[in-house]
């Protein structure tokens, strides 16, 4: 295993051994996270900036726990109260956490590119500072993948999960696919291990050059992506299903008719389920609208539904990303 990231911005060119190495770390804090005492010194001393531009709750309390169980100091930002009401801007504020003595950032924004920025800034002045992606627009959301990528290959093989395991399994993945950064970051790692991905939305959500998403990606990866406009093609033996929130805030225009005609034709629930292969598992990223993208009791169901463990994957994954970043020894 190896490891030479100091940002993670994208899953673009993650390589499968970057996965593996990621999801096998993970899997050793997930072991930690059973234990009696929660903590380990691994990055004591470093200092981790939580910079979110743009409201969250699972995303920031995550990062905001796995730094502390990794024995980090945190800095927690919160746009509202800064001085960015002031006319300050953001990369006065980035640096203003620089000269704090931050050792990383993780960061995120409304506005696609600003993770990025802020991450060629450290490196244009030089200094070791990670940058994490914690969402951006409608760019990415590595960790929120990568923790999916994680709750997926655990339940596949709990002792050591990896990337391999998704080889000819089919995910389906249902929504708002063209506001989601869930969905953008979740095509590259799944494609990437060998998972047949499958999109399923209205036309107005799932535009027809989205097939072509990953065509200039690494040619040494085969990747298999494929669009549908009605739900089913996409379930019909699906072993997983990810479905995804209706992104109201972000639609300038109205592209459904109704919230309850989306459900009828696009909303997961039992019956749906049943073109699935029969021990199929559903994901959702949350925040979840109840009865629009999911059924309420299909979300709750203890077997069927992974939403739970997702959110419980999220700070092993995010402690295994720090401790990389911050330089933790690989092996």
């Amino acid at each position: 295993m190896s490891w030479n990231r100091r940002h993670v911005l994208s899953l673009a060119d993650f390589s499968p051994a970057e996965y593996d190495t990621v999801l096998q770390t993970a899997s050793s804090f997930r072991e930690v996270l059973t234990r009696r005492t929660k903590k380990v010194p691994t990055l004591q001393g470093q200092v981790v900036a939580n910079l979110f531009f743009e409201p969250s709750t699972r995303t920031r309390s995550s990062f905001e726990l796995a730094a502390k169980r990794l024995s980090a100091d945190t800095l927690n930002f919160a746009a509202s109260t800064s001085s960015l009401t002031k006319g300050e801007t953001i990369l006065d504020t980035a640096k203003t956490y620089l000269a704090m003595g931050t050792d990383m950032m993780v960061i995120r924004h409304k506005e696609a590119g600003v993770p990025q920025a802020i991450a060629d800034e450290m490196d244009r002045l030089n200094v070791k500072v990670g940058v994490l992606n914690a969402g951006d627009g409608q760019h990415e959301h590595p960790s929120q993948a990568l923790l999916d990528l994680f709750t997926i290959c655990s339940l596949i093989n709990v002792e050591k999960p990896r990337s391999a395991l998704l080889t000819g399994k089919k995910v389906a993945i249902v929504g708002d696919i063209l506001h989601s950064r869930v969905a953008r970051s979740n095509i590259w790692s799944l494609t990437a291990s060998g998972a047949e991905v499958h999109l399923a939305a209205p036309p107005t959500l799932l535009p027809k050059a989205f097939a072509a998403f990953v065509k200039d990606s690494n040619p040494e990866i085969s990747r298999q992506l494929f669009i549908h406009w009605t739900l089913e093609p996409a379930l019909i033996d699906a072993d997983f299903v990810m479905t995804l929130r209706l992104q109201k805030e972000r639609m300038t225009s109205h592209l459904l008719p109704s919230l309850r005609e989306y459900h009828q034709q696009f909303g997961i629930t039992r019956d749906r389920l049943k073109l699935c292969k029969p021990g199929v598992r559903v994901l959702h990223p949350g925040p979840v609208n109840r009865g629009v993208e999911i059924s309420s009791d299909l979300m709750d169901d203890p077997v069927l539904s992974l939403i739970s463990q997702q959110v419980t994957s999220g700070v092993a994954v995010r402690m295994a990303l720090l401790y990389l970043m911050g330089g933790g020894k690989v092996g």
